[in-house]
C-alpha cells in the first residue's frame, strides 16, 4: 500500500509520530508528495515518495 496512515508509518519504519511531524513543519517533506491530509482529516504518508527521499532519489 503506497499510503499508510501516521500511526502506522511510524510503527513500521520506526520513525517517531514527532520526528514525522518536524521534517514536514521544516518542509523536508512535501505536501501531496510525501504526506496528505486526508477528507476525514487524517494524515497519511506516501512510503514509495519516503523511501525515495531517504535513498535521496527525491529531494
Amino acid at each position: 500500500m503506497k499510503w499508510k496512515t501516521l500511526d502506522k508509518f511510524s510503527i513500521e519504519s520506526g520513525m517517531s509520530k514527532e520526528s514525522i511531524r518536524a521534517l514536514k513543519k521544516k518542509g523536508k517533506w512535501r505536501e501531496k508528495v510525501h504526506w496528505k491530509k486526508a477528507p476525514n482529516g487524517r494524515i497519511f504518508i506516501n512510503q514509495v515518495a519516503v523511501e525515495q527521499w531517504i535513498e535521496g532519489m527525491l529531494v
